[in-house]
């Protein structure tokens, strides 16, 4: 159901996990490090214009307006200190420049708790990939010998319901469900009371696919945040937003809009492998700081991966 590929094929494994995430930004990397690379193919000397022209390059990648000020302010210093001498050292100092804004925010999800279950509260917009990336992490954390549960409190659509069940069937998962249309807050208070009765380590709920632009829905979403405090005042520990790197810009009006709804803690950027905007997450960074615990760049199981700025920033600039 959740069509996800096989990470333990030969191609995977030759390709290697830097080549697979090079392979998953290819679309970003050619709008942004070819295009930039484009700027200073044959260049002998950096003037003010080249800064400019970088500046159309990055706000067209989806870098955003700060991030995009920030890098063209700090090479204008650089440059006014004659550090940048050539096309190269411009080249290698940009690299620098956007590791700087996404380090602070590469911050892993911990999920342990001196009182487990640890509850991840997902939370997003329909098609974002909640359900999917729900069903990965739980695997991986499973791979690590964690005892996860799953809750279905996506109750307004009976497919997201389905999904996880045949998830969990699948691999060995529980998962706390009621019938379609029923109370989103209900299920996850049972499911947190089941994950203790029998001892799990990590509880992850699921919840509707709600516009970030519709009131009543976001209320529920507190609803169900204040019901999972009282049976455990520390939860949910991890309020984890879903994005779509597809949305671009609008993706920071999402997590704006769900930060100060339901407080989220972390993000989960997905669909990266299908869009050239992944300078989105230089957007984040900069705007609004939220740590980014995972990014999705393909459809195998290993391809939801911690963020990791270095590793990111050169594979949107090496071939």
């Amino acid at each position: 159901m959740f069509g996800f590929k096989s990470s333990s094929n030969a191609e995977g494994d030759k390709k290697g996990l830097f080549a697979r995430l090079k392979s998953g930004l290819s679309r970003s990397r050619a709008s942004l490090g070819d295009g930039l690379a484009g700027l200073l193919l044959g260049r002998k000397s950096i003037d003010a214009q080249l800064l400019e022209d970088i500046e159309t390059v990055l706000l067209t990648a989806d870098v955003g307006v700060e991030a995009t000020l920030r890098v063209t302010r700090n090479l204008t210093g650089r440059l006014s200190r004659n550090e940048l001498a050539d096309a190269d050292a411009l080249l290698a100092a940009l690299r620098e420049e956007l590791v700087a804004i996404v380090r602070p925010i590469a911050q892993p999800l911990e999920t342990t708790t001196a009182a487990p279950p640890f509850v991840i509260l997902v939370v997003g917009i329909n098609g974002a990939g909640k359900t999917t990336s729900i069903g990965k992490l739980a695997k991986q954390l499973q791979s690590e010998g964690r005892r996860v549960m799953l809750a279905a409190g996506d109750t307004f659509r009976a497919a997201a319901v389905e999904q996880l069940k045949v998830w969990g069937e699948r691999n060995d998962i529980p998962v706390i469900a009621q019938q379609s249309g029923a109370d989103s807050a209900s299920v996850i208070y049972d499911a947190v009371e089941a994950a203790r009765a029998r001892n799990c380590d990590v509880l992850i709920a699921d919840t509707a696919g709600r516009l970030h632009t519709q009131t009543g829905l976001m209320d529920e979403l507190k609803k169900v945040k204040r019901v999972i405090a009282k049976l455990d005042a520390t939860a949910p520990h991890e309020v984890l937003l879903v994005l779509d790197a597809g949305t671009g810009q609008n993706a920071l009006a999402q997590a704006q809009q769900f930060r100060q709804a339901v407080g989220v803690t972390g993000i989960a950027l997905t669909k990266l492998d299908g869009t050239a905007k992944g300078g989105i997450v230089f957007a984040l960074a900069e705007k609004l700081g939220l740590p980014v615990r995972f990014i999705g760049v393909g459809e195998g199981i290993d391809d939801l991966r911690p963020f990791e700025p270095d590793q990111f920033v050169a594979a949107l600039f090496e071939r």
